[in-house]
């Protein structure tokens, strides 16, 4: 691959403009290039293939043309003229400004970009399948969207606690304490959204790799959470020779 240094400081949308006639396709969905260290074989198998592998056919049918770059280093910014806030770099950002992943929609297509540099491969699946179920959230058919809702009115209204990750409990607060949990206000309606999102990252990490859930005080029962990845499996059925509970891999 070519030296780097003209593409530090180029904006996301910059980025994906100027690669646009680079990308290689994996499927008919997804195709990607690399703007960072080259990539073995071996590499494009476990960034790539694998993930994109395991997504369950329901997904993969309804997801737009998603392109996936991979760069250095993103910093959060603001560019002049730039799509999106985030630029490439060549060199680490400092800590306050460092960012991970980032998405941005041109017209049908979706590009995903994603620093590759000090960020291990669980992380980046984590953040992949993140992306992934943020777009899936504006893509839920009208009875999937309200069997979820009911888990979640029961939760509520049972008090349960606990979330998945950080940014469904931060949105849960302000939900459990009002008076009358199950009036859907705005409110509801984003910590719900965030919740399908958390949710579904979960579920999508978990079909393609071996990974644990986090145990603490802010982690959500571990019945209510087998509850919710049963109805994702239910709605969103892994590809055949995949597992979403243990006792899956025994049979």
């Amino acid at each position: 691959m070519s030296a780097q240094p003209d593409l530090s400081k180029l904006s996301v949308g910059q980025i994906a403009e100027r690669f646009r006639g680079e990308m290689i396709p994996l499927s008919n969905t997804f195709s990607y290039f690399c703007a960072s260290v080259p990539l073995t074989d071996e590499d494009v198998k476990e960034y790539l293939e694998e993930p994109i592998a395991a997504l369950p056919p329901t997904i993969q049918a309804r997801l737009p043309k998603i392109s996936i770059i991979l760069v250095p280093y993103l910093e959060r910014g603001t560019a002049k003229g730039a799509k999106s806030g985030d630029i490439i770099s060549i060199d680490k950002p400092p800590q306050g400004k460092l960012s991970w992943a980032s998405q941005l929609r041109s017209g049908n297509e979706e590009i995903l970009v994603f620093a590759l540099k000090d960020q291990d491969v669980a992380e980046y699946h984590y953040r992949f399948y993140q992306q992934l179920a943020a777009s899936m959230a504006d893509r839920q058919l009208p009875e999937e969207m309200e069997r979820y809702l009911g888990l979640m009115r029961d939760e509520l209204g049972n008090e349960v606690h606990g979330e998945v990750d950080e940014e469904s409990w931060r949105k849960k607060q302000p939900v459990q304490r009002r008076a009358a949990k199950h009036k859907e206000t705005k409110q509801f309606r984003d910590y719900v959204r965030q919740s399908f999102i958390d949710t579904l990252t979960l579920y999508l990490h978990g079909i393609c790799c071996d990974i644990d859930v986090d145990t603490g005080p802010r982690q959500l029962p571990s019945r209510y959470l087998r509850k919710r990845l049963q109805l994702l499996r239910e709605l969103f059925a892994p590809p055949e020779g995949y597992a979403v509970f243990p006792e899956e891999l025994k049979q």
